[in-house]
């Protein structure tokens, strides 16, 4: 691996290319405030920027601090997360948001040490809150910056391996804005890393032309780009079938319980889920069994899960029947609760 970059050529050419080409106008930028930078972070994993910014948006309308993100109910949380998926990041941000209030007074710490002792928060995020928000100088390492500086590198180790996901994050920290100006210069800096691997270093079709560090791009140079970055092990895919009832009334309420945690759609409202077609029929009274409805099968693609959700409609006159767990909800009610995204797609269509 080279790492000869001691010039600082290329911190110097991520920050003027950030500054003239990058993503400058997100609903999350062009502030330090941590809330924000943290927010963003948060709901930026794993999920793409063009679904993130109403999210975002409609979060920080209904929760503009930090403060008022502790004190709400997470109820309330899960109905404005619900449809963005990996629900456990919006539990693990209000268990973080009350930290914050509890602990450090209300004030994220300006510190990527003390940020990665937060919920919900790892070692990469906590950098990118410290660097952008406080100029600290430190480095971060998501998908998109591990493709960047695998290929820069040309980073021949595998990735799946603890010792050499700790050499990158040296590489990493080796390339860092260096100097006087070093705190100045990490916000732009570090966004402007986040930019290159998310509309430049792509995975399939690097715009090798347009990157500001490809004349000292080792993989570049040698035509391997899309060799790295290398990671030999891979979660096997699993499916699960499920079956779900949805018993609604002729005025539009739908029964809804909240789902255990841990497990699939932890805390969030849900049609009842049984695990075989005999269960769910058995929770049904049997003078109404007759009345079930076969509907479509649904899959919804998990990121290492694929559900295979058979949904069976109940129809009924009124809310007089009840089960166990769970309770009657109005159509007002089902529409600002936490669902999972395919439970409300089905529901809304």
């Amino acid at each position: 691996m080279n790492v000869a970059l001691k010039d600082a050529v290329f911190a110097t050419r991520v920050v003027q290319w950030q500054q003239q080409y990058g993503r400058n106008n997100l609903p999350w930028q062009n502030t330090r405030d941590p809330y924000f930078v943290w927010l963003s972070e948060i709901m930026l994993q794993q999920t793409q920027v063009i679904t993130v910014k109403d999210y975002f948006v409609r979060f920080v309308a209904r929760m503009p601090n930090v403060a008022a993100l502790a004190a709400a109910s997470q109820d309330e949380v899960m109905g404005l997360w619900s449809g963005l998926g990996y629900y456990s990041r919006a539990r693990n941000l209000h268990r973080c948001a009350q930290m914050v209030v509890s602990t450090f007074g209300g004030q994220f710490p300006a510190s990527a040490q003390l940020l990665a002792t937060l919920p919900g928060i790892g070692r990469s995020t906590a950098s990118a809150i410290a660097s952008i928000c406080f100029g600290e100088r430190v480095a971060i390492l998501d998908a998109n910056v591990k493709r960047v500086l695998t290929r820069v590198f040309a980073f021949e180790g595998d990735l799946a391996k603890a010792t050499q996901e700790r050499a990158l994050w040296d590489a990493a920290t080796h390339v860092l804005p260096a100097g006087d100006e070093a705190q100045t210069h990490m916000p732009r800096y570090t966004q402007g890393m986040m930019d290159l691997g998310a509309t430049v270093c792509l995975p399939k079709q690097p715009q090798c032309k347009l990157c500001p560090v490809q004349t000292v791009c080792q993989s570049h140079k040698n035509g391997t780009m899309l060799k790295y970055p290398v990671r030999t092990r891979k979660l096997k895919r699993t499916s699960q079938s499920l079956w779900l009832l949805w018993a609604r009334s002729s005025h539009g309420d739908v029964w809804l319980a909240k789902r255990p945690s841990p497990g699939v759609w932890a805390n969030l409202q849900c049609l009842p889920l049984f695990d075989t077609e005999k269960t769910l029929q058995q929770a049904v009274p049997e003078n109404w069994r007759c009345h079930i409805q076969t509907l479509p099968a649904i899959k919804h693609v998990l990121t290492h899960k694929d559900l295979h959700l058979h949904v069976r409609l109940l129809d009924l006159p009124d809310t007089q029947l009840q089960w166990p767990q769970g309770q009657w909800f109005t159509a007002e009610e089902w529409k600002a609760a936490g669902l999972p995204a395919p439970i409300r797609k089905l529901l809304e269509g």
